[in-house]
């Protein structure tokens, strides 16, 4: 008697179930996990555990997403271990960020074809904690996430997956390897997250909304369908610089010329911080003493001013943002929603404004918090810490921020204790000292504004 028929159920089209019942395949296609012991994986739509039997063998834990009742019920009692847990409901559901406290974190799963994509653009948003994730997916849209310049299949959704993961075609399986069997093909896809010095830096909301425009009529020549967002001299200007004719379309166009074309056409640009700017350097009293360029005053380790900024939605998350890897002190270290430095001859709260609008393109009241001691921990700066409210778009600069994330306190407060690795160890100085400040703003949602 087969699972199925002791359960007395049945694979459900609804949910799009069609369960993998080769074994050496299942072993197969977790191996490209590439686990290590420590990992802990994410399943999607677990069904009869198939692949799930093979990841316990490899000695790691894992949360298995599994939407319909009776096999969740079916999981808990043939996996009966603390290293695994099981989770009734939607995947959509889930809360990636929870993947921060659990790291090195990796994602698998058989999608359900009719919600594949809405999955997988669930799993991939930023703040994203995974770093690697096999799904087997229809061939059609294996065939679009691969898809390269000049295929037909190359579009949109090709460039926006591509231009933050490494995707990569694993192998096709034939619909006699799943109960039912599919209409069509299904392949093993591999994508495993780009590091930002892979690519030239750009805005990755202008990137999408740009490249979106650009594939809206395959027909048309990109130019003329890129004119709402841009001067049209500037279009053509761009295309010949990249050695692309005037009649080009989008799908010709690689994701690196994409690139191009997206620093080319974006107003207002925004560079990185300048290391001959000067700032302030203080005595040990945090009393002016005299102005120096950035290098030197990090070079020489002299003390300095800073702000940092914690900004909270109505929600009550706050925001944190994942630092450039091109920062020279703690690149790719998760912050306040700000800082920065404060100028030569400039005051705490006006940098404070200042670095707010240069950082996230926002302005909103803000209120002292508190304040921290210059420290090797701090980077020898004098921290002036500010908080304030804000739910509206975000205008990152990409020089400075890698990726941003809404976050609960008690999310933040557990991902420290088990990970303080990953944040800036000046932001943990600033957290400590206002956390209950914080706590306080975002249950009044609002602060008596000073800038």
């Amino acid at each position: 008697m087969s699972t199925l028929e002791e359960l007395q159920a049945a694979p459900r089209k609804l949910l799009g179930q069609n369960f993998l019942h080769d074994k050496n395949l299942a072993r197969w296609i977790v191996e490209k996990l590439d686990l290590s012991l420590g990992d802990h994986v994410i399943e999607i739509g677990p069904g009869l555990g198939a692949l799930t039997t093979e990841i316990v063998h490899w000695g790691v834990s894992a949360t298995l997403l599994e939407k319909d009742r009776a096999f969740v019920k079916f999981l808990k009692q043939r996996f009966k271990t603390a290293s695994i847990e099981v989770i009734e409901g939607d995947a959509l559901d889930y809360d990636t960020r929870l993947g921060f406290l659990r790291q090195p974190m990796k994602v698998i799963g058989n999608l359900p074809y009719y919600m594949s994509s809405a999955l997988l653009f669930h799993f991939i948003a930023d703040p994203c904690p995974f770093e690697r994730m096999v799904f087997t997916v229809q061939k059609e849209m294996a065939d679009r996430l691969c898809a390269q310049a000049g295929n037909k299949n190359y579009g949109s959704l090709s460039l926006i997956v591509q231009s933050r993961w490494q995707v990569v075609r694993l192998k096709t399986l034939p619909p006699s390897v799943f109960l039912p069997q599919p209409q069509v093909d299904s392949v093993v896809i591999l994508l495993t997250r780009r590091l930002p010095s892979g690519l030239k830096t750009f805005d990755f909301g202008k990137f999408a909304k740009i490249v979106k425009a650009g594939f809206a009529e395959r027909r048309k020549q990109v130019r003329k369908l890129l004119v709402p967002l841009a001067d049209s001299h500037l279009i053509e200007e761009t295309l010949r610089t990249l050695n692309l004719p005037r009649t080009v379309r989008a799908e010709m166009i690689t994701l690196e010329q994409w690139i191009t074309i997206v620093n080319s056409l974006v107003p207002e640009k925004i560079n990185g911080n300048d290391p001959n700017e000067l700032l302030e350097v203080v005595d040990h009293e945090n009393r002016p003493v005299e102005p120096k360029d950035r290098a030197t005053i990090h070079r020489e380790k002299l003390l300095h001013r800073a702000v940092h900024i914690f900004i909270i939605n109505r929600q009550g998350e706050l925001l944190l943002q994942r630092r450039s890897y091109q920062k020279d002190l703690f690149p790719r270290r998760w912050n306040s929603s700000v800082s920065g430095h404060v100028d030569a001859r400039e005051e705490y709260v006006l940098s404070a404004a200042r670095e707010l609008h240069k950082e996230l393109g926002i302005r909103t009241p803000l209120t002292r918090l508190g304040c921290v001691p210059a420290s090797e921990l701090t980077g020898h700066e004098f921290i002036e810490i500010y908080g304030g409210v804000y739910d509206g778009p975000l205008r990152c600069n990409e020089h400075e921020i890698e990726s941003t994330g809404w976050f609960e306190l008690s999310m933040v407060d557990a991902w420290i204790e088990k990970h303080s690795g990953d944040f800036a160890t000046g932001f943990l100085e600033c957290f400590r000292t206002v956390r209950k400040s914080v706590d306080l703003m975002i249950k009044l949602k609002s602060v008596r504004g000073v800038a």
